[in-house]
């Protein structure tokens, strides 16, 4: 009877190139990191549901458990426990990473649990987080509220802010730090800002980082809104790129899931706390996200071109008065950072009707195709209202100074036909 191969996933030899031509990302989701004679022949990675791996050996269970350990360099060489690796984890990581253009990738069980295991990978008692504003309300709160429990402090500036605030923000974080003896511990980013669009420039963070802080602070940024397709940060100089994979890399409104990304020295302390702390996304959840990274080039190309003909209707209804759309930017320093920054200006903005809060509720519950729901990215069209519901928690002055106000609708444009959206839109803008 021949014994089964053992359940690794990593092929012999990744193929990447045809010659010396590089595959694109699109392709690569197709087979990269898996090799279908280590799971019988199957084409597609099965979905490992195990808590615990067999060893080959003795041995080679104690070199294993020195790589998860940080015993020895090099990190895992095999398969341990689910809390720490799996396959379905490990494909995913790897094909995550070739979107970025990374060196190492992370999943984790939510956008906001790879978001808190990073930030208290890098956060001592002390330290300081100097961030964008706006940020995703529970990222906002998480550190305003939860980390400051523990003594580490924040200093923010705005989305927009030109080299020489950001390099004043950046002083003000070193002197608290200094005054605690302590350290600014990460430079924090959100960009295009939840839910007002704004964007950041990364390059000017990252010379502004290297100026008064030096390398060896990191940055990280939130590129929920326009990744992995739309926007690369690591090109800019941010040094982690962080996901809601909820978002548009699920795409299906089906599960919920986070990511990381960047180089093996910024995510190898973020996998030492994940594999304490047990964050790490499950393998149904991974196996799911496979299968949607297949299709996330064609989804979002889809939803943006939907996006730019439903924007600019609303953009000459008399019933709006604005828009927070990354293809339609009014101010030249803003559009100088999409021009530098992005590929692509996505498929989530903000709508500013006329009127109020009551104006935007009479909008939202005249909608027929668009669904009233939080979340963003997914194949059907969401809206909601920021104010009062995915930042109901932050303060009435904190929003006003964000530009998170009552007449503020967020839209996610999905994959329906483009005409059936707008004549959706026209004819709920009648009821207000």
């Amino acid at each position: 009877m021949s014994v089964p191969p053992t359940p690794r996933r990593k092929p012999k030899a990744q193929v990447t190139t045809i010659g010396d031509r590089p595959l694109k990302p699109s392709t690569l989701m197709m087979g990269h990191g898996y090799d279908p004679t280590l799971s019988e022949g199957s084409l597609k990675p099965p979905i490992f549901l195990t808590s615990t791996f067999a060893f080959p050996s003795a041995a080679e269970g104690k070199r294993f458990f020195e790589g998860i350990t940080g015993k020895r360099p090099g990190g895992a060489e095999g398969l341990v426990y689910s809390r720490f690796n799996g396959p379905n984890q490990e494909i995913l990581e790897d094909r995550l990473a070739v979107w970025d253009g990374a060196e190492d990738a992370l999943v984790f069980s939510s956008g906001m649990s790879a978001i808190a295991t990073l930030l208290l990978a890098f956060c001592n008692q002390g330290d300081v987080i100097v961030h964008s504003g706006p940020l995703y309300a529970a990222t906002e709160g998480f550190i305003a509220k939860t980390l400051s429990r523990f003594g580490i402090g924040y200093v923010d500036f705005p989305a927009g802010a030109a080299q020489g605030e950001i390099e004043a923000a950046l002083q003000k974080g070193r002197q608290l730090a200094e005054d605690q003896g302590s350290r600014v511990a990460m430079v924090y980013l959100e960009s295009p800002a939840n839910p007002t669009n704004a964007l950041v420039d990364v390059e000017a963070v990252n010379a502004a980082r290297n100026a008064v802080l030096g390398a060896d602070v990191p940055i990280a940024i939130d590129n929920t809104f326009l990744g992995p397709l739309w926007q690369q940060p690591l090109r800019q100089g941010a040094d982690v790129v962080v996901y809601s994979l909820t978002k548009y890399a699920g795409g299906h409104s089906d599960l919920v899931a986070g990511g990381l990304s960047g180089a093996k020295r910024w995510m190898d302390p973020v996998r030492m706390l994940r594999n304490t702390m047990g964050t790490i996304l499950d393998p149904n959840t991974s196996w799911m996200l496979l299968r949607s990274l297949e299709t996330v080039e064609l989804r979002m190309t889809r939803s943006g071109e939907n996006a730019a003909k439903v924007c600019a209707f609303l953009r000459q209804h008399p019933k709006v008065e604005g828009l927070g759309y990354l293809g339609m930017i009014d101010d030249p320093a803003q559009a100088d950072i999409f021009r530098r920054h992005c590929s692509g200006a996505g498929s989530t903005f903000s709508v500013f009707i006329k009127g109020g809060e009551a104006e935007c509720f009479r909008f939202l519950d005249a909608l027929k195709i668009a669904k009233l729901a939080v979340s963003l990215g997914g194949t059907e069209t969401l809206a909601s209202h920021p104010a009062s519901m995915t930042h109901l928690s932050v303060p009435d002055e904190r929003k006003a100074q964000l530009g998170i106000t009552d007449n503020l609708v967020r839209i996610s444009v999905g994959i329906e036909d483009a005409d059936d959206l707008i004549a959706d839109f026209e004819q709920a803008l009648a009821a207000v």
